[in-house]
C-alpha cells in the first residue's frame, strides 16, 4: 500500500512538473536587424562617421605639418644651416609634437568611443525597454536574441512584436 501511495506521488510530482514546464513561454528576437532598421541607429552611425572623418582629418594635418617640418630641418641640416645646438633644440621640439600627435591619436579614440556610447546607450535602452514590455504583455518569461541562439521555431520570434513596438 505504501508502494501505491509513493507511486501516486511521485507521479502527481512529474505531471506537476511537466505542467510547470510548459506553462513557461520563450521567445527570440533578431536585435540586431532591429537595430539596423531604427532611425535613430542610422542618425548615430552618421554623427559618429562624421566625427571619426573630422577627427582624422585633424591628425592628418598634424601629421602632414609635422612630416614638412621634420623634412625642413633634415634640408637645414644637410645645407650647413644650423649649429648642431640649433639642431639638438629643433629636434627636441620636433619630438614633443610627435608624443602630441600620438596623444592626440589617444585621446581621438576615447572620444569616439565616449561619444558612441553617449549616442547608442538611449537607443540600446529604448530597444530594452520594448523588448520587455513586449514579453510582459505576452507572458513570455524569457526573450533570447537570435545571435546567440542555436534553434528556435519561427512561431517564437517576437522580433515583429517589438518592432511594432518601437512604431516601425
Amino acid at each position: 500500500m505504501k508502494k501505491i501511495l509513493q507511486l501516486a506521488v511521485v507521479a502527481l510530482l512529474l505531471i506537476a512538473a511537466t505542467t510547470t514546464a510548459s506553462a513557461q513561454k520563450f521567445g527570440y528576437v533578431n536585435s540586431a536587424a532591429i537595430l539596423a532598421e531604427m532611425a535613430e541607429m542610422k542618425a548615430a552611425e552618421s554623427n559618429l562617421e562624421g566625427l571619426q572623418k573630422q577627427l582624422q582629418k585633424k591628425g592628418q594635418a598634424m601629421v602632414q605639418t609635422f612630416q614638412a617640418d621634420v623634412k625642413k630641418l633634415q634640408d637645414q641640416a644637410a645645407a650647413g644651416d644650423l649649429t648642431p645646438k640649433q639642431q639638438q633644440e629643433e629636434s627636441a621640439k620636433l619630438e614633443a609634437r610627435q608624443q602630441e600627435i600620438g596623444k592626440f591619436e589617444q585621446s581621438m579614440v576615447t572620444d569616439l568611443q565616449t561619444k558612441r556610447t553617449e549616442l547608442l546607450e538611449p537607443i540600446y535602452e529604448k530597444v530594452n525597454a520594448a523588448i520587455k514590455a513586449v514579453a510582459e504583455a505576452e507572458g513570455y518569461q524569457f526573450i533570447f536574441d537570435q545571435q546567440v541562439l542555436l534553434y528556435g521555431q519561427e512561431a517564437s520570434d517576437v522580433s515583429a512584436a517589438v518592432k511594432a513596438k518601437l512604431g516601425m
